[in-house]
């Protein structure tokens, strides 16, 4: 009796502290969308089945693990061949999204079309966060490590019915999916060729929901990094505008992979294209060899760096973030490991 009534305490505390994280996140993130795109809020539930019609199509699928079941979405160009291995790119959504709503804010369905790759959306379930967001932050109850498993299981799927070269996978996330992007690429590094992480939150500062909220701000501890690990190369998307993931969460993010790498940083420069968002750019090397890039953009709140000017979480003033994050991607999947 004492035994079931701590676990039902440890539960309630769990739940507690995930509805803290999820809502202010959801609070924060809902108030700088509708200040961006008033009449998008309301119609965010009719969500169109084909997010992006006529360049391909648009799969639905289920993919399982020992913790549980996870649905996902698979977008695959028009005119791939027989026997074609395409590259795989998996975008993992942040709070309050979906797989469509993410990929029309992200764009990268055009991008994937133009350079015949696949794009793999898992979908987080409203069973296990309310705001469908990753729960990257608890790997205390082994939540989040779950949830990695789910997603390589989607990979694995796609991998065997689809024919997505095993050898060129990509993890790209925003918000609470940069979250378990990276932390998915610490566990299982050998999976992937890059990560991108646009405004989300490095691992180890954060181990339950009672921890997330101070990660989130900035506030945590820097993580322990063995400097032994070899994880993919790192593209870190930031604005310094951002009231829901502090900007020290990138700075770290890159120190973790540059101290893994043993990488050194390279002198900063500044760009601007054209009239949008200006941004800093630093470099973390080892050699010639890229560990992790730093973007920092002047202006950018907690949005999709150059997304459409209807999406919600999305900023048109930004530099184009889908083309940084390919660009950055394609020099890998070019390069041998």
């Amino acid at each position: 009796m004492p035994k079931r009534s701590s676990t039902a305490a440890l539960r309630k505390a769990w739940n507690k502290g995930l509805r803290a994280v999820t809502g202010q996140v959801m609070r924060a993130a809902t108030k700088a969308a509708r200040s961006a795109a008033p009449d998008v809020m309301p119609g965010l539930k009719k969500t169109p089945p084909h997010p992006s019609p006529g360049l391909g199509d648009w799969l639905s699928g289920l993919a399982t693990a020992r913790v549980g079941m996870r649905r996902f979405k698979l977008f695959r160009p028009t005119g791939l061949t027989p026997g074609e291995r395409p590259p795989l790119i998996v975008m993992l959504h942040g709070c309050g999204q979906d797989p469509a709503g993410f990929a029309r804010s992200t764009r990268i369905n055009r991008l994937a079309a133009r350079e015949r790759l696949l794009v793999l959306y898992p979908e987080q379930s409203r069973l296990a966060n309310p705001q469908r967001c990753w729960n990257w932050f608890d790997t205390e109850s082994g939540r989040a490590q779950g949830e990695a498993a789910l997603i390589l299981a989607a990979i694995d799927q796609v991998c065997a019915l689809h024919g997505a070269d095993r050898e060129r996978v990509a993890l790209v996330g925003l918000s609470a999916g940069a979250g378990m992007a990276a932390l998915l690429a610490t566990l299982h590094p050998e999976r992937f060729r890059a990560i991108a992480m646009h405004s989300g939150v490095p691992p180890g500062l954060a181990s339950s929901a009672t921890t997330a909220l101070r990660a989130m701000r900035g506030q945590a501890e820097a993580a322990a990094v063995d400097g032994g690990a070899t994880w993919p190369p790192l593209l870190v998307i930031q604005g310094n505008q951002d009231r829901i993931v502090a900007t020290p969460n990138a700075f770290e993010a890159a120190r973790q992979w540059a101290l893994a790498a043993g990488a050194a940083t390279v002198q900063d420069r500044r760009v601007q294209r054209g009239k949008r968002l200006p941004m800093t750019i630093v470099d973390f090397k080892r050699g010639s060899a890229v560990a992790a890039t730093l973007v920092e953009i002047d202006g950018l709140a907690h949005a999709w760096s150059g997304g459409p000017a209807k999406e919600p979480f999305s900023d048109p003033n930004g530099p184009d973030a889908t083309a940084m994050i390919w660009r950055f991607i394609a020099k890998r999947f070019a390069s041998k490991r």
